[in-house]
């Protein structure tokens, strides 16, 4: 199961990332690294994550101004990890979105402890939904897709990217208001990545994807889903 789960981890302390990453790892779950924090930004905007480990002594930009930028856009959760121990600095990640705050240096065992905490609080926070239509079914909180009993397979992104349209299902979501959402305003506004991703979502859960019965195009605009027939 932890495989499925994508943690990016912003560090820039060589040796400790790759402790905790070797760490993540043996515990099943997927790691995506940056030694700066502007890398960690931009890798949180085009991967969307399920957690982000963020340290706060960061060489480019502070770990607050990090936190700043995140939540300006997203909700990802967000453990902070850092060697301050003062009682202001916690309250301030804290108040600034941070969703726990681990000070250095700690065990494996209650770094696990803290990112499963996370995931339940995530997962609680998430309705549970289901997206019913004409063969396909997504399960929001199982992150399953199937189309006509045949499990699917996509992409984190691709998976961001179909459950945004099918939690808006009749609505026509515009490519900016796609864009926003799975890469941040940060991102390019060349939507070319989104076109893209949705080709290859197409090809994996349309039976032809020239002629979709799922997810429509509207020309210039964006994209709509179709209906949830399970409500």
């Amino acid at each position: 199961m932890n495989s499925k789960i994508n943690i990016l981890l912003i560090e820039d302390d060589k040796s400790i990332n790759t402790f905790i990453t070797t760490s993540l790892c043996g515990n099943g779950y997927r790691v995506i690294t940056a030694l700066t924090g502007k890398e960690g930004v931009s890798l949180a905007a085009s991967l969307c994550p399920d957690v982000i480990l963020l340290d706060l002594g960061l060489p480019d930009i502070d770990g607050c101004d990090v936190l700043k930028q995140l939540r300006s856009w997203s909700s990802i959760s967000v453990i902070v990890i850092s060697a301050r121990t003062k009682e202001q600095d916690k309250v301030t990640a804290l108040d600034l979105g941070a969703d726990d705050y681990i000070t250095k240096p700690f065990g494996t065992a209650e770094l696990m402890a803290r990112i499963r905490t996370s995931l339940r609080h995530s997962r609680t926070a998430a309705p549970d939904k289901v997206y019913k239509a004409a063969g396909l079914e997504i399960y929001f909180e199982r992150r399953m897709i199937y189309v006509h009993g045949e499990e699917v397979h996509l992409t984190h992104v691709e998976y961001q990217l179909l459950s945004l349209l099918a939690e808006n299902s009749g609505k026509v979501l515009t490519y900016k208001f796609i864009m926003n959402s799975i890469w941040g305003p940060y991102m390019d506004s060349n939507n070319q990545i989104l076109r893209v991703n949705m080709a290859n979502i197409r090809r994996k859960i349309e039976k032809n994807p020239a002629q979709p019965q799922y997810v429509f195009t509207e020309i210039g605009i964006g994209y709509r889903m179709r209906e949830n027939e399970n409500i």
